[in-house]
């Protein structure tokens, strides 16, 4: 069962997209993008540079950086920068999955 937020590992992998590909891309490490995956906020540098690598996370993934980005601004509202639960029905469904394609 996946831990993390909205089932990004899962959509990810079902995509083909390994993290090292992400990383390469993005140029930023393989660690930090694991934490977005994981809702680990906590792990991110902060500030706009934590908006700026989840945007460019679901830019990779094809996912929409709303759907992160609310989970995040929840995350930091609430002082929680652990939200890897956020988003789950706790039977693994996600809420909020929308492919960026999709959105506009």
């Amino acid at each position: 069962m996946e831990t993390g937020i909205l089932g990004l590992t899962t959509i990810r992998e079902n995509r083909g997209i390994s993290l090292q590909q992400i990383s390469s891309s993005t140029k930023i490490g393989v660690r930090v993008l694991e934490a977005i995956e994981r809702g680990d906020f906590g792990k991110l540098p902060g500030g706009i540079y934590s908006t700026s690598y989840i945007r460019q996370y679901a830019r990779a993934i094809d996912y929409d950086e709303g759907a992160i980005l609310e989970v995040y601004d929840q995350a930091m509202a609430s002082g929680n920068a652990n939200a890897s639960q956020s988003g789950s029905d706790g039977k693994g469904n996600y809420s909020g999955f929308r492919r960026a394609s999709d959105v506009g």
